[in-house]
């Protein structure tokens, strides 16, 4: 996949968004958008700051695999965090389908640590724009869940000693009491850098198999 960097920038809402970009050379069909968000130490302003966003998540895999879809690692800036960030990654979301002409039915959420935080609640905030969301290492608003509707993969390592593993187990307990699609991999012996275990191929396929619900 051909890696590129850009930005995009919402002047009424005052906020910018560099990324780096993942996406196949030829495009010709709608193709499907996955979001990622990074981590806490990964913040930054663009410039030099953005070669942060490229160190975990599906940077490694994207850089030798050919993949029908376009990638976009958006980053967030100093002394800010996803999670108070929403409607603007939700703007950005809106954009990036219409710029990249991306397929509306199959747009995904993912991300780890801050970003695992910044999916579970953009993800509350607007359900019906995702297909399906992989959070890792996050946490969310559990007395919320119900309103999660897409199939959903998170991830926690059980020796977890920066986010709790708890975070994830509070989600996951109450999607399941309210009869979501969720799939947990609770990774025993592994501690906050569990995006290693999460960020494959598997991962991958999953997300590109799910088509959003109408």
């Amino acid at each position: 996949m051909v890696e590129t960097m850009n930005r995009i920038e919402h002047r009424e809402e005052k906020w910018i968004f560099p990324f780096v970009e993942y996406s196949c050379e030829k495009r010709e069909k709608k193709l499907p958008l996955i979001i990622q968000l990074h981590g806490a130490g990964e913040r930054g302003n663009g410039g030099e700051d953005l070669q942060k966003v490229d160190t975990h998540g599906f940077s490694k895999y994207l850089k030798s695999a050919e993949h029908n879809c376009v990638v976009v690692m958006p980053q967030c800036p100093e002394n800010s965090f996803w999670a108070a960030r929403v409607e603007s990654i939700v703007r950005f979301v809106e954009q990036l389908i219409e710029e990249f002409d991306a397929d509306e039915d199959k747009v995904y959420l993912t991300g780890l640590s801050m970003g695992g935080f910044g999916t579970w609640y953009t993800a509350m905030a607007r359900p019906d724009l995702f297909a399906a969301i992989a959070p890792v290492c996050g946490g969310g608003m559990a007395w919320n869940a119900g309103v999660l509707k897409m199939p959903i993969w998170a991830f926690h390592g059980s020796e977890d000693s920066v986010v709790s593993p708890n975070q994830s187990d509070e989600m996951v307990q109450s999607l399941k009491n309210h009869g979501a699609d969720i799939t947990y991999t609770r990774v025993d012996g592994v501690g906050h850098d569990v995006w290693e275990n999460a960020y494959n191929k598997s991962l991958l396929e999953w997300l590109l198999s799910k088509t959003r619900n109408k």
